[in-house]
């Protein structure tokens, strides 16, 4: 089969562009592109104001937000607003409650995503926060931080 029209590839699920690095494939070869950065750590788009790099164009417009105090995704439960709506949107289950991340080893359920590979690591016994002055590891960087002022009094 040819390439073809993108949108056809997009709703017949076919995924041409394989990531050489992992095993993720996407319909489209921009979207490859922007993927493999995640691996290269290449950042093209740079911001002139403070010279900050990124890997995707859309993220000098979030970032020059942070310059501007621009913060135009609001809270219609509460006065909080978000210089993007992915962030209004994670907030927004705080109201909600809603758990869409659901462990499969255990039935706990999480909000947001970053919450539930920090409890992965309760059943994987993985620690991936290594202390730079002793062989002390951990599997939260909270708990790495609270132990360092160990070493610092």
């Amino acid at each position: 089969m040819s390439q073809g029209c993108p949108y056809i590839r997009i709703h017949t699920g076919n995924k041409p562009y394989q990531c050489s690095y992992c095993d993720k494939a996407f319909s489209q070869n921009s979207d490859l592109i922007k993927h493999l950065r995640t691996h290269t750590g290449e950042k093209p788009y740079q911001y002139s104001q403070c010279y900050k790099a990124f890997s995707l164009k859309i993220s000098i417009i979030y970032h020059m937000r942070t310059h501007t105090g621009e913060k135009p995704y609001q809270c219609c439960q509460c006065d909080k607003a978000f210089t993007q709506n992915s962030d209004l949107i994670k907030h927004m289950r705080t109201h909600t409650g809603e758990k869409t991340y659901q462990c499969i080893q255990c039935d706990k359920a999480f909000s947001l995503k970053t919450y539930i590979i920090s409890h992965q690591r309760t059943h994987t016994r993985q620690k991936p926060y290594q202390c730079c002055q002793c062989d002390q590891a951990f599997s939260q960087n909270n708990y790495l931080i609270k132990h360092m002022r160990t070493h610092t009094g």
